[in-house]
């Protein structure tokens, strides 16, 4: 059977999963709060019951043949290498209901990769679906969530709660994190929304940027990391708040108003924890481009922002277009990605 899982965007509410999780330690931590949606691209792959764990890929000639043994596969998870992924989820898709091999022929993939979109949740959730529909486990999706979570945590990744909501495809849905407890709740949306996400060609370094903002928690001991509690905490929680209602509304002129917004806090209160990352002079650049003005509403950082992607409102599927053809012009190494958020409703 054929299986496509898409990538995830963030539209708002990045750094919120992990931020939120530190209530356990202390109470004071405001929870996290995000509003998440799947991408148009995404990885596809022809999955088959096997005796083995079988891996052929477009990322390499070599075909991954495993046996669905233990210490195998906790062995294969914990490598640097495409693979764990894949390992990770068939262990604990082991251990939590003893099934067999799987046969996956990942025939196609048009999601960029390492750009803030979740592709390796995505893969992680691919495999978790496909060991659900292969052997009928009837996991619902919040399931196969929990199911690539911790597959992916069984790899040197430490991915976010975030990361997996990519199960829900094109369904915006509005993620909280209270401690190690989390909730999704799918949102309807008024109107067809046309967005933009861009590959800034920049570099960044999403490990430091995770480490030097973590050191802002559990304990905000100094006055950067009081602002950055202050933004993760309440600043974000009203900016998710507002969001959830614009996109109800199919509004996209609020929301661009919001990206703004949001862009606008974090540059003050999260980028002096590290800013040499966060400064993010090209992702300016790019959001204040006065040629790209007549075409948006408005744009933001993604994933945990810096150089890396950016993701911009569209005034409608024209101006959507138009944007796209005036970045390729302009910023020729850049690489743009439509995302349509089509209107849902009850």
């Amino acid at each position: 059977m054929d299986v496509f899982v898409s990538g995830r965007l963030c539209l708002f509410g990045e750094h919120s999963d992990w931020a939120g999780e530190y209530r356990q330690v202390n109470p004071h931590i405001e929870p996290g709060s995000a509003v998440v949606v799947g991408t148009n691209q995404g990885i596809y792959a022809h999955v088959n019951q096997s005796p083995l764990l079988v891996l052929q890929t477009l990322h390499s000639a070599q075909i991954l043949e495993l046996a669905m043994d233990k210490e195998l596969l906790l062995a294969m998870a914990q490598t640097d290498s495409f693979y764990s992924y894949v390992a990770g989820v068939a262990y604990q898709a082991l251990i939590r209901y003893q099934v067999g091999g799987l046969a996956i022929n990942n025939y196609g993939m048009d999601l960029p990769l390492q750009k803030g979109l979740s592709s390796s949740a995505a893969i992680c959730v691919l495999v978790a679906r496909a060991f659900n529909l292969v052997y009928d486990l009837g996991l619902s999706i919040a399931e196969e969530m929990e199911l690539a979570y911790w597959g992916e945590r069984t790899t040197p990744s430490h991915c976010g709660r975030l990361d997996q909501a990519c199960a829900y495809g094109r369904q915006p849905i509005l993620m909280t994190f209270d401690g190690d407890r989390y909730t999704t709740h799918p949102l309807t949306v008024g109107q067809n929304l046309h967005l933009i996400i861009v590959d800034l060609a920049g570099a960044k370094n999403t490990q430091k940027i995770l480490a030097q903002l973590n050191h802002c928690y559990p304990q905000a001991d100094n006055p950067i990391a009081v602002q950055v509690q202050k933004y993760l905490g309440e600043i974000n929680q009203a900016l998710v708040k507002q969001a959830v209602t614009a996109l109800q509304q199919g509004n996209a002129e609020s929301i661009g108003a919001l990206m703004n917004q949001a862009q606008a806090e974090f540059d003050r209160y999260v980028a002096p924890a590290c800013p040499e990352q966060l400064n993010a002079p090209i992702l300016h650049q790019l959001l204040n481009h006065s040629s790209l003005q007549p075409y948006i509403y408005g744009g933001k950082g993604v994933g945990s922002q810096g150089d890396g992607t950016a993701q911009l409102i569209a005034l409608d599927r024209n101006s959507q277009s138009k944007a796209i053809a005036l970045i390729t012009r302009n910023f020729p190494q850049m690489q743009c990605y439509r995302l349509d958020i089509p209107k849902q409703i009850n």
